[in-house]
């Protein structure tokens, strides 16, 4: 099987963000990991490998800092890698899509393409859907099940208040993984040495046909206020209910 991987290089979630004017973020200080959901898609995609042969190729974009995730989904066993590289942050899912469709459709046949439910930096969860448009092939995000039969796959899906979807869908098609599809390996230390050596194609990003502007674009990021500390209120219950009262009348204005 071919089976290709998308990895999205992101902030560690405990990062401290700082803004780097309109629409992306100072990268020098943060360190990044390949995105969590992502690595379902490499476990899932390496256990289908070993099942029925073929290779796994990880497909990453972003200028040179990217290497490091590449490099560390190399790790957890994947054959080789694409690496899309860009001068500086994407900030629309249709470019995204396209950049990603293009290296995998230049690359070879795709029999099954994994990525994660969303990112953990934009969590727009856009990703998955607009790939598959971009390749013309099914779509099944928030995967927790997976069982492959001839030319088909038949998925499971956690929709929430106890309920699960089983679906089959025809291959190939992309598949975006969530938490319960497996337990991503942790590479032992041969595992990165090796993977210090495996090939990753470099493809400048204008070297493809990305289109038009897309029609929804990224205007702004700003930082969320930090909430105000709580205030505790004193004495006996009528001086609290007392002081309460002052302080939605006079300082909050709701009363």
């Amino acid at each position: 099987m071919q089976i290709y991987v998308c990895v999205k290089h992101v902030p560690d979630s405990g990062a401290l963000i700082e803004l780097d004017g309109a629409t992306s973020f100072v990268e020098g200080n943060v360190k990044f990991i390949p995105n969590p959901f992502d690595e379902y898609g490499i476990e899932e995609a390496l256990t289908l490998s070993k099942e029925h042969g073929g290779e796994v190729v990880i497909v990453c974009a972003g200028n040179n800092g990217a290497t490091s995730s590449i490099r560390a989904a190399l790790a957890m066993g994947a054959t080789r890698a694409i690496h899309v590289v860009t001068d500086g942050q994407f900030t629309n899912s249709t470019t995204i899509a396209k950049a990603f469709a293009q290296a995998i459709t230049q690359d070879g046949t795709a029999d099954l393409i994994f990525t994660g439910k969303q990112s953990i930096d934009s969590e727009g969860g856009q990703f998955p859907y607009r790939l598959a448009k971009e390749l013309s092939m099914p779509v099944i995000n928030d995967v927790t099940g997976l069982a492959l039969s001839d030319s088909t796959a038949s998925l499971t899906r956690e929709i929430g208040g106890g309920i699960r979807q089983h679906i089959t869908a025809a291959l190939p098609c992309v598949i975006g993984a969530t938490r319960g599809l497996n337990e991503p390996r942790y590479p032992k230390l041969p595992d990165i040495m090796k993977a210090k050596k495996k090939p990753i194609q470099q493809l400048p990003v204008d070297t493809l046909s990305l289109g038009e502007s897309p029609s929804a674009v990224l205007s702004n990021l700003e930082m969320v206020p930090e909430r105000a500390g709580a205030k505790m209120l004193e004495g006996d219950v009528s001086a609290q209910i007392a002081e309460l009262l002052r302080t939605l009348r006079e300082e909050e204005r709701v009363l």
